[in-house]
């Protein structure tokens, strides 16, 4: 049944780990991920809805773009923001952690969230050693393309379907934040794969540079078009967790362009 009392650390998180994975235009009492939450918790969906608008408030980018929440916002809400903002990848944990532990309590598994993304790990095909990378990796996914509103960053393209989540500074690289928002890229898949090695780059201005290799006049009109036209043009910034220009101007340095 609907509650009134005050939420705890782990209604929270889990709150906070839809937030992650929605588009900020989604933070409404009919979103099905935010009725799914309401009904394991045992709240009304407004309320899960106005704890996402909450969590909104706090968020330093849709603070910046004069877009503001409830007012309401918790000493728990900002407790769990700052927490974040000092480290990512814990509390992104946690709150997928948090969000697992209640679908599990009502007979899912605690991963149900990205199942379309990694159906294999529901059919048993992935080995337990390697399900939570997939899940993270999924996780990470839905939070770049909620961010961009499923929008290549360089090129426009709107097919989820051919978007890739990019790390900036790579997986292998970081340990600290594999899992961070600011830490990725929307992008098309030729373009992921062109920024994956090193073709192509993103100053910390968000400015596009395209390497030599790209540029040369004896290309084919598709690739000219579709890549060496980028140089230059500024990145389609994200709606919430615009890249950080400390991994931009690490990937720029790792392939020569500083």
């Amino acid at each position: 049944m609907p509650r009134s009392t005050d939420w705890t650390r782990n209604e929270t998180l889990a709150a906070f780990h839809i937030y992650l994975q929605l588009p900020f235009g989604q933070l409404h009492r009919n979103q099905p991920r935010i009725v799914q939450l309401s009904q394991w918790i045992g709240r009304t969906a407004s309320a899960v809805a106005m704890k996402l608008v909450n969590l909104a408030s706090l968020d330093p980018q849709i603070v910046a773009s004069g877009r503001r929440g409830m007012g309401n916002a918790s000493k728990l809400d900002q407790q769990i923001w700052h927490e974040f903002l000092a480290a990512n990848d814990p509390v992104v944990t946690e709150a997928a952690t948090s969000f697992g532990s209640y679908a599990e309590q009502n007979g899912l598994p605690p991963f149900v969230d990205v199942l379309d993304e990694v159906p294999e790990i529901a059919e048993g095909k992935t080995t337990t050693a390697i399900v939570q990378v997939r899940v993270n990796q999924a996780g990470f996914r839905r939070s770049i393309l909620a961010s961009y509103n499923a929008t290549c960053c360089m090129s426009g393209l709107r097919v989820p379907k051919l978007l890739v989540a990019s790390h900036i500074v790579p997986w292998s690289m970081d340990t600290q934040n594999r899992l961070n928002p600011s830490n990725g890229l929307c992008l098309s898949a030729l373009h992921d794969r062109a920024y994956d090695q090193g073709l192509i780059t993103v100053l910390p201005d968000f400015t596009i540079r395209v390497g030599e290799a790209l540029r040369h006049a004896e290309l084919d009109p598709f690739a000219l078009s579709s890549l060496a036209q980028c140089q230059g043009q500024a990145i389609r910034l994200p709606e919430r967790f615009r890249p950080a220009p400390a991994f931009l101007e690490a990937h720029a340095r790792r392939f020569g362009f500083l």
